[in-house]
């Protein structure tokens, strides 16, 4: 029976999300409040300028973020009202590095060596009192663009880049990680639905591409491209994302949570949480789901045991950027490049294209926002070359004016799973 869906973004992140439950026969409303993102996804899905008037109408509110929505999602889940989402605590785990180390260490789990600064001084005075390898890790919303991998023993390229920081971004970084690094692993993400009460199976077992070019070059963005498949609980997951079991049912979370993790020969060493849905990761397992979502977001909204249906094999998918992406706030060189840009298809294509950044107008498929990210193309496949084959088929027949993306999207895995295998880790336990 189709259902109402209510999403509430603060910065559109949640639009083909939203598209793909309304295609599926459902009633669907969503809010955005990020001034700037109004447009993303007109055309698509009917929008509105106040969600709390809706609350009544929807079956199941779709909150698609942290950054507060928790506690808002919270409060509307103690009124018993059917709510995908965090809450304060939940958001904590992402929002405050340090908080969601701690809480891992809390509940069993095995974590890096870290240590948190609020001065650029203090940092480098460690390093130079500590040498080594580290990761630098903004705390906040300039955390992914400004994040940093040492290579050097002595630690001196942390070093020169805390003072670079120290000149340029002091007013954006309040707060910083030093994190141990971890050399010669994997870095891979284990995630799962969860239904308030219990983690729904399967699990999604994910490797994010991150850097902007091709062979892990340039800036890091929010994501280029994933690469994914399902599976029963294994030993990744029941070391990791199983022991945060009893903490997300104390808090009746309802949603996805996802762990990224450097694994080696050594052990498991858990970086951070994704305490939402991750993009364009949801985006990549909707593909990946027999049947569509909304009958499952319903059932575990409302805290139903319910089992996944998933495809067996891979999914893969790549995001379809243009300028100034992953600079958001460029908005002059958004507008000369990219604003009001038509989507083209050679072919109609009815399948394996999310909208991102993306409103219909007059049947067109025109870029919007401000923020440069435009689509994310996927595949499928029972290999990791069938699913990335569909998918480049796929972004051959698209056309946007100064598009670009990554080509090696799943190269990682022909390396990487001989690693994991002789490890152990995706075996199930």
């Amino acid at each position: 029976m189709p259902k109402k869906f209510l999403f509430v973004s603060l910065s559109a992140l949640i639009s083909d999300i939203a598209w793909q439950i309304r295609k599926e026969g459902n009633e669907v409303k969503y809010f955005i409040a990020d001034p700037g993102e109004k447009e993303v996804g007109s055309g698509f899905v009917e929008k509105v300028d106040k969600w709390e008037d809706f609350v009544d109408w929807a079956d199941v509110v779709i909150f698609d973020d942290t950054l507060g929505l928790g506690e808002k999602a919270q409060k509307l889940r103690q009124q018993g009202k059917a709510v995908i989402g965090g809450t304060p605590y939940t958001d904590k785990l992402e929002d405050d590095r340090s908080f969601g180390q701690e809480e891992m260490k809390k509940n069993g789990i095995n974590i890096l060596p870290y240590q948190q600064f609020s001065s650029f001084q203090e940092g480098i005075a460690f390093v130079k009192a500590n040498p080594g390898k580290y990761v630098l890790k903004p705390c906040g919303e300039a955390a992914k663009q400004l994040l940093f991998v040492g290579n050097e023993e002595d630690g001196s390229d942390v070093i020169r880049v805390l003072s670079a920081y120290q000149h340029t971004w002091h007013k954006e970084v309040k707060v910083f990680q030093l994190q141990k690094r971890v050399v010669g692993g994997v870095e891979i993400a284990v995630g799962a639905f969860f239904n308030g009460n219990e983690f729904i199976t399967p699990i999604n077992v994910n490797f994010e591409h991150k850097k902007l070019f091709p062979g892990e070059l340039g800036v890091s963005t929010g994501e280029m491209g994933t690469l994914m498949f399902w599976s029963e609980p294994n030993r990744l997951f029941n070391q990791t994302l199983k022991k945060m079991e009893e903490s997300l049912r104390n808090e009746k979370y309802v949603g996805y949570i996802d762990i990224n993790c450097i694994v080696n020969g050594n052990g498991i060493y858990p970086l951070e949480f994704t305490s939402r849905f991750g993009y364009p990761t949801i985006s990549i397992q909707y593909d990946g789901v027999i049947g569509g979502m909304g009958e499952f977001f319903y059932a575990i909204a409302t805290g139903q045991p319910v089992k996944l249906k998933t495809k067996k094999g891979f999914q893969v998918g790549a995001r379809i950027v243009v300028p100034p992406f992953p600079f958001y706030d460029a908005k002059k060189t958004f507008e000369s490049f990219s604003k009001d840009a038509a989507i083209v298809f050679k072919k109609p294509m009815p399948e394996g294209v999310h909208i991102e950044d993306v409103k219909l107008e007059n049947e067109e498929w025109i870029i919007t926002g401000s923020a440069g990210v435009a689509l994310i193309v996927t595949g499928c496949g029972m290999t990791m070359k069938e699913a990335q084959k569909q998918m480049y088929s796929r972004i051959g027949n698209i056309l946007i004016p100064n598009m670009y993306y990554r080509t090696d999207i799943g190269n990682r895995w022909f390396e990487d799973s001989d690693k994991l295998h002789t490890w152990g880790y995706l075996r199930e336990m």
